[in-house]
């Protein structure tokens, strides 16, 4: 049904993908239709994790690789600092507040979600005839109706929340009273799967998807489960890196990455490709060696410090994204959905209403090309206006600090005294951004019968 009320509302334009191949090129074959996507989205993923983004001891040479024929964005910004919230505005380029999803992370007795109303990723590429799979980590509600194939989405594999919602685990070391399922599509395929093998086998389950697919549009959403704790990584790669076991899973995810781009390679279709890899808020810095880096930057999940928002970015799609490039303008997830939708030549419903920018002048490295963001306001992890950033300038009304990011983005020194209008501009800026989101705030969706019992304790069969 959601399918086809898709349709509907988003309309495809006449835009053929080769009006978008760069002068010269003899890729006739793949002229005829849009670029394939795909997504890596890992969880509680530092700025400072990968050797191209400064790591001394983490080796990621698929990432390295992808930045170097690609392009960074070294002020590219989560909409929350925590899981769910930052999830939902990944797939519908809002805000969390404004689809209902700001209220801090969904867990397993919870009986709501983002609400089948919303247009994801998924739900735009689907309309242009793209086949969609997501393989990993969903997070965005978990009862009939709520799951990724309600949202976009022709098949799932992986979990519906997060594995510390587990029997494995829990931070005061005792026991969940419920357990975590490893799904296929809706269908409990096991109960408290072996963590060691999540990243294998999503990774294995996009790849067998790509081989399905080649021949035509496909989007591939892959949310690893990794590096929330408590990590794992397989037998191959435990033990590998001199970072410890935090950074063996790193380097997992690396060769996850690295396993696409072969597929992508393989099937003759990486020339016009769009992947991104990029993570759902910082570092969970309380877990110590089992957490990861935020780099120069302060705080990490949770906070509103730029480490618990400011994330790692990599985008590479031959096609159309100049090699080696950097960009420092700002950028946000909400940004992906609009550029998505023009590069499958989708013109979104302009009654609905988001908050992303189409940023494919950055992406292409389009001189002189700025951001579109002009205000981006931070929110807590329980959906609290928090703080704005416009410009160089980051002013937080939490607590009352403002800072040049360009000079102190160790958020170091607050210089707010010395700037008493632009504070108050600023403020006032927040509130209205704030007031003028929460007045078109749209519902999630609640959904009265869990497909499994939320209390369901299972022994786990394999603990690492």
């Amino acid at each position: 049904m959601k399918r086809i009320l898709c349709a509907v509302i988003l309309a495809t334009v006449g835009v053929q993908a080769s009006a978008a191949m760069p002068v010269g090129s003899s890729d006739t074959a793949n002229a005829d239709r849009p670029p394939n996507v795909v997504i890596f989205f890992t969880d509680d993923q530092g700025y400072g994790d990968l050797s191209c983004f400064g790591h001394p001891t983490i080796h990621t040479p698929n990432l390295d690789r992808m930045a170097a024929e690609g392009i960074k964005l070294t002020q590219f910004y989560v909409a929350s600092p925590v899981c769910s919230p930052s999830r939902a505005a990944l797939m519908t380029g809002c805000y969390p507040k404004r689809v209902g999803m700001h209220r801090h992370v969904i867990f397993p007795t919870f009986d709501y979600g983002l609400h089948t109303d919303e247009v994801t990723i998924a739900d735009v590429l689907a309309g242009a005839g793209y086949a969609t799979g997501c393989f990993g980590k969903w997070h965005l509600g978990h009862r009939d109706g709520l799951l990724p194939t309600d949202q976009g989405f022709d098949t799932f594999l992986g979990t519906p929340y997060s594995n510390d919602m587990s029997q494995f685990h829990r931070p005061d070391g005792n026991k969940y009273t419920h357990s975590l399922p490893f799904l296929r599509d809706k269908t409990i395929v096991e109960w408290e799967p072996d963590q060691r093998l999540l990243t294998k086998r999503c990774t294995t389950a996009a790849v067998d998807f790509i081989d399905a697919h080649a021949d035509g549009p496909f989007f591939v959403y892959v949310p690893h489960a990794m590096p929330h704790i408590p990590i794992y990584a397989s037998e191959e790669f435990e033990g590998k890196s001199p970072r410890g076991l935090y950074g063996d899973v790193i380097e997992e995810i690396d060769w996850s990455v690295g396993e696409v781009l072969d597929a992508l390679e393989r099937h003759g279709v990486a020339e016009d490709t769009l992947v991104i890899f990029t993570t759902d808020n910082g570092p969970w810095l309380p877990f110590k060696s089992h957490g990861g880096s935020a780099g120069p930057l302060a705080g990490g999940k949770g906070t509103n410090f730029e480490g618990g928002q400011r994330v790692p970015f990599i985008a590479r799609y031959p096609a159309r994204i100049p090699a080696g490039t950097v960009s420092r303008e700002v950028a946000t997830t909400m940004d992906l959905l609009p550029t998505i939708a023009g590069l499958a030549g989708v013109e979104l419903d302009s009654t609905r209403l988001i908050d992303g920018h189409d940023i494919m002048p950055l992406l292409e490295g389009e001189p002189g090309a700025v951001s579109p963001t002009v205000d981006f306001l931070y929110y807590t992890s329980h959906g609290e206006l928090a703080g704005i950033r416009r410009g160089a300038w980051k002013f937080r009304l939490d607590v009352g600090t403002l800072h040049d990011l360009e000079v102190d983005v160790s958020e170091q020194w607050d210089v707010a005294a010395d700037h008493p209008e632009l504070v108050a501009e600023l403020r006032a800026a927040a509130i209205a951004g704030d007031a003028s989101i929460a007045a078109g705030a749209r519902p999630v969706l609640k959904v009265k019968e869990p497909i499994w019992d939320p209390a369901k304790v299972v022994r786990p069969s394999v603990t690492p």
